[in-house]
């Protein structure tokens, strides 16, 4: 009887994943569980590397890849009451992250989890401040009952490190019209229908990217044309604790820039936040913005 499978999807990640697998399987006091990976399209040592490990390989091409039909997919090969979605480049930060993770199912009630994401040594200053914002140290449990007064954050959810009751998962599946934030639109669908979601920070992976300034630009337009999509911008409280925490990164970056306690850092920390906003709010109204303009402006081409 297997209580948990672990879906990885894969491609080309045989550095990252040199350091998830073994870590995976160092995992202490938790049911048995099996591993299935789904690899699209890999060149470098991916497959030679998890042909190593006791997990069940499926393949596709690269052009089949979908974020949330190839994780659907993924699904349906799983055998576990409880489906642990990871990364390829979320790295456990500790033995117990995964009995962290599934403990809170105790909960009959709870349809959902979600860890926190720490960023990698040497990420730039905008993903530390932003990954400690929208993560943070205190645990919470979404309720749909009432918003926790937690504005934005009712609805944030990641897969990148995350578990969702098989049960629950069947009944609402990741949104296969949305090309990207697939997992914000599980979540919706998981707190809509009346189950509970809990973030755990002690269930924590090492998770991060660098952008640049253009690239932030681009997906935070496709951030804020998928939050008018779902309608979570019209949701009480979206609003204003978003412009609430874009003006604290910006000013806490403006105040070190000022202190200058951090060369360029402060600098460039303060030309990404900007590039963010403008980003996002032309995501919002890209009703107004011509089609063969968006599709430039999109970082996941989901204009086509």
């Amino acid at each position: 009887m297997v209580a948990l499978s672990v879906l990885l999807l894969t491609r080309n990640g045989s550095r990252d994943l040199e350091r998830l697998l073994p870590a995976l399987y160092a995992q202490e006091s938790v049911p048995a569980f099996e591993v299935i990976a789904v690899d699209s399209g890999s060149t470098d040592g991916t497959l030679n590397l998890l042909k190593t490990f006791p997990l069940q390989l499926e393949r596709i091409p690269s052009e089949a890849f979908h974020h949330a039909c190839t994780r659907n997919s993924a699904a349906t090969l799983a055998r576990g009451e409880i489906l642990v979605f990871l990364s390829q480049d979320a790295i456990p930060t500790s033995k117990d992250w995964l009995r962290k993770l599934i403990s809170n199912f105790d909960d009959p009630n709870v349809g959902a989890v979600y860890g926190r994401q720490i960023a990698k040594p040497g990420s730039a200053a905008e993903r530390q401040d932003t990954l400690d914002t929208v993560y943070g140290t205190r645990r919470l449990v979404k309720d749909p009952a009432h918003h926790n007064g937690l504005g934005y954050r009712f609805y944030h959810f990641s897969d990148a490190n995350s578990a969702i009751r098989r049960s629950v998962w069947q009944q609402t599946r990741f949104p296969e019209n949305l090309k990207v934030f697939e997992d914000l639109g599980i979540a919706k669908r998981i707190l809509d229908s009346g189950w509970k979601i809990v973030y755990d920070p002690e269930a924590s992976v090492y998770h991060s990217h660098n952008y640049s300034s253009f690239g932030l630009f681009k997906r935070y337009f496709d951030i804020g044309y998928t939050l008018k999509l779902l309608k979570i911008w019209e949701v009480p409280g979206t609003r204003k604790s978003l412009c609430r925490d874009a003006w604290k990164l910006i000013s806490r970056k403006v105040k070190r820039a000022r202190d200058g306690n951090s060369d360029q850092s402060a600098w460039q920390g303060i030309r990404h936040d900007i590039a963010k906003s403008f980003g996002f709010f032309l995501g919002l109204n890209e009703d107004r913005i011509p089609i063969s303009v968006k599709r430039h402006l999109s970082a996941f081409r989901v204009f086509g």
